[in-house]
């Protein structure tokens, strides 16, 4: 199924599945209005608390409200006592709780959130489905008891739900990028190990303390959850600002008029691009990124500028200087150490270089040769020139990415990708 059906597969889906679930909640009222009013007052908080800013596969971190939706999901005993909200119940208290939640990250232009909610909406289903009916008809306490094999149980389910939530992203980011859908399931498969496992552990937690102790459970676990997501949020500002100060450092370069204007971001944007499609983790991207921001400012030490700032043509004698000169800058910085090793190897033949200095010389290269007038033939023919230098200079894999990037309309000019 191609990326925008299934996008708009997933959409529909959610859609039917909300309407469906209001319709039975409004018909019938609401089972057990205590705990449904204290599960989407956490899941709203949640929302409200979430940051605005998505990274570059559409995520929008809300761990608190993500765990509130999965402990209601998952909720079986309040103090005690059995509980009978059921599935349709479930995801109309959730899908009120996230509409309520996004309304004000709305009213700041940060968009309708269609596919957070729809992810959330059919997870949260398929976490209730699996739980619900059986809690609801006694097969699950004849079958697992109350003991370990309960937490087992529910440990195996939210699992699965976290590959079905993956599985969702993938298909929906993939409508967004254009990417391949293995990569994309690949990159949230290992996004899930990190805050997905907390959150899953959490909503677990949630449950079953709301089940001995009653919906006290649900503040006790749910305030500290809060308080480490908005200093996750403190420390995300943080990083965004120590970017911006990288950025304006790499602009050096171009206000004393050593590189063409936009080549440092041009050359990070690409980079990124190409290092997302050959696997590398959000640590070694963020690397990336530095690196290329920084990876001309080692032409700041040259007496005579660089024609158009274009190392590319440069002798290796002269393009190793230079490299090594902005390595030892970009080690003055504080920057961590991997980026000024990847900016002062940028020069050396590709088989003793790190994947990323790969990278780097790779894309710096491409805008180098379609900038100006340095190479007229465009895109494509600096991408043939590049092949012919994967002999020494240029890894082939690295090359292809790069082709396949500019194919899908990434970050540079399209070109075609050569049958082959």
């Amino acid at each position: 199924m191609r990326a925008p059906a299934a996008a708009w597969t997933v959409r529909g889906a959610a859609g039917v599945l909300t309407g469906a679930a209001l319709g039975h909640t409004l018909w019938n009222g609401v089972a057990e209005p205590g705990a449904a009013l204290a599960f989407a007052t956490l899941i709203t908080v949640g929302e409200l608390a979430r940051r605005d800013r998505q990274d570059v596969l559409g995520r929008r971190p809300a761990p608190l409200g993500s765990a509130g939706a999965l402990a209601y999901a998952l909720l079986g005993h309040n103090a005690g006592q059995p509980t009978h909200h059921g599935v349709c119940q479930t995801v109309a208290v959730v899908v009120a709780a996230v509409l309520a939640g996004i309304v004000p990250h709305i009213a700041r232009g940060c968009g309708p959130a269609l596919d957070h909610l729809s992810r959330r909406v059919l997870t949260v289903a398929f976490a209730a489905a699996c739980f619900q009916p059986l809690h609801n008809s006694g097969r699950l306490e004849r079958w697992v008891g109350q003991g370990p094999y309960l937490v087992g149980y529910l440990l195996l389910l939210l699992g699965l739900t976290a590959l079905c939530d993956a599985v969702l992203a993938a298909a929906l980011a993939g409508a967004r990028t254009g990417r391949t859908y293995g990569r994309l399931l690949h990159d949230e498969l290992r996004a899930q190990l990190g805050v997905g496992s907390a959150i899953c552990a959490t909503g677990v937690v949630m449950a079953l303390g709301a089940a001995v102790a009653g919906l006290w459970a649900v503040t006790v676990f749910g305030v500290p959850l809060l308080l480490a997501q908005l200093s996750f949020h403190r420390i995300a500002a943080i990083r965004t600002t120590y970017r911006q100060t990288i950025t304006s450092l790499a602009r050096a370069t171009e206000i004393a008029g050593c590189t063409r204007p936009g080549h440092s971001r041009r050359v990070a944007a690409l980079s990124c691009a190409v290092g997302r499609e050959l696997g590398l983790s959000e640590r070694e991207l963020t690397v990336l990124e530095y690196a290329a921001l920084m990876h001309d400012i080692g032409q700041l030490s040259l007496v005579d500028p660089v024609p158009d700032g274009a190392t590319a043509g440069l002798p290796g004698a002269e393009a190793r200087r230079i490299a090594e000169l902005g390595g030892e800058v970009a080690r003055q910085t504080g920057v961590p150490a991997e980026v000024a090793v990847v900016v002062e190897r940028q020069a050396d033949p590709y088989r003793e270089q790190p994947t990323a200095a790969r990278i780097v010389r790779t894309v710096n290269a491409y805008d180098d040769l379609v900038g100006g007038s340095r190479h007229p033939g465009g895109s494509l023919a600096a991408l043939e020139r590049l092949r012919l230098g994967t002999g020494h200079d240029y890894q082939p894999e690295v090359v292809e990415c790069l082709a396949r990037v500019l194919a899908r309309g990434g970050r540079g000019r399209v070109v075609p990708v050569p049958p082959g």
